[in-house]
């Protein structure tokens, strides 16, 4: 065989998120885009807030000289400041903006920390259901998945995480607001994992890293709120993006922060930038980063989503589809009526509705919605849900 035999192995277990998504493409083809409920990808239909482009139009015009050369791996050093700053205020704890890495997106901050950190064979904790990624991204640096079941309301169980905990554990990936559950763990929860992970490294005197993958941190709804995990945890990588609050997927760009109590902080920073560079990014994009570092205080209108999440809340109750009331992100992780999950959402993908089978998530007999679409997509998709439903 010519292709990486793992790379081969990978695709075949690709993510079930890209395979829906090809196949909405194929059905939009066919039956006209305004007759297909893509209902798959986290790919945010909102426009960025008005301020991006007025940044964006000065970044461009008011370049100064050499503004598209090489510069730092770990990049400007003016967006740096912004975003230490930001975070600084929001998180309650001091962050130098020589901690702040710049990265190409959330995505480029996760492999970028563990590329840094592991070791072939080591293990990195994930949590059911989690984003099928994180599986792909361990496996590229060496590591080894480890699979934790969360409670049967998706909240960590901290028994489970416990009992996996070894020491050939280098990190635990947590993911919250949560995709694909909506879900936002409790403060209260993540103060007694932090304990936790104190206890063992005092027992076994080894490090475990938390890996904070934060990109909806700033989409929540109503009385939840995200706790300050740079606060929390003694040995952590915060990462994030800004694909969903300013709405700039494709733009790729977000960071990492090495939390200001992290074991031997300057070893792994150096390790983090030089990986930013050898795994091929270089550096961050340089006009995203000059204009993001004047948005730091900036985001889209979360009460846009909440209005689409209650619309397609209550016409999933009204189906007669079980699922939990998201308290941030834009997913709904809906139970299937099917022990099957990828049956139903065969059954509905002959109405032309495109979701996601849970078991692409690590949880079987649930399947993902995700409401970044316009209203009138979901209006027009529930009396189709309930026809499904009704005919099952």
């Amino acid at each position: 065989m010519e292709l990486s035999q793992k790379v081969a192995h990978q695709m075949k277990s690709a993510s079930w998120i890209r395979r829906m998504f090809e196949k909405g493409s194929e059905l939009k083809a066919r039956f006209g885009p305004e007759n297909v409920f893509d209902f798959t990808l986290g790919n945010p239909m909102v426009e960025p807030p008005e301020r991006f482009g007025e940044e964006l139009r000065r970044a461009v015009l008011e370049s100064p000289s050499g503004a598209h050369r090489y510069m730092s791996n770990n990049g400007y050093a003016e967006t740096r400041q912004a975003v230490a700053r930001h975070m600084s205020e929001e998180s309650g704890v001091d962050i130098s903006p020589d901690s702040v890495i710049m990265t190409v997106g959330a995505a480029g901050a996760l492999n970028v920390a563990l590329k840094a950190i592991l070791n072939p064979g080591e293990e990195v904790m994930v949590i059911a259901p989690f984003f099928p990624e994180y599986m792909f991204y361990i496996e590229n640096h060496g590591g080894r998945v480890r699979i934790v079941e969360s409670n049967e309301d998706f909240s960590l169980n901290l028994d489970n995480i416990a009992g996996a905990l070894g020491v050939n554990t280098k990190a635990i990936i947590l993911n919250t607001p949560n995709n694909p559950t909506g879900v936002v763990y409790s403060g209260d929860t993540l103060e007694a994992l932090a304990e936790l992970l104190r206890q063992h490294k005092a027992r076994t005197g080894r490090t475990v890293f938390v890996i904070s993958d934060e990109p909806y941190r700033r989409i929540v709804y109503g009385m939840s709120k995200i706790p300050q995990s740079l606060r929390i945890f003694d040995d952590m990588i915060f990462c994030t993006s800004h694909s969903k609050d300013l709405a700039l997927p494709g733009e790729r760009i977000g960071y990492a922060i090495i939390g200001p109590k992290t074991t031997k902080r300057d070893e792994l920073l150096a390790a983090m930038i030089f990986s930013n560079r050898i795994l091929g990014f270089v550096n961050a994009p340089a006009l995203m980063q000059r204009v993001v570092t004047h948005l730091q205080d900036v985001t889209v209108d979360v009460d846009d989503y909440k209005r689409k999440r209650d619309v397609f809340y209550a016409g999933l109750q009204e189906a007669g589809i079980e699922t939990t009331l998201p308290g941030g992100a834009f997913y709904f992780f809906a139970k299937s009526p099917l022990d099957d999950d990828v049956e139903f959402i065969d059954k509905l993908f002959q109405k032309n509705i495109l979701a996601v089978p849970g078991s692409g998530f690590g949880r079987s007999g649930y399947f993902r919605l995700s409401y970044c679409v316009d209203m009138e997509t979901i209006r027009r998709a529930l009396p189709v849900f309930k026809e499904v439903m009704t005919e099952l």
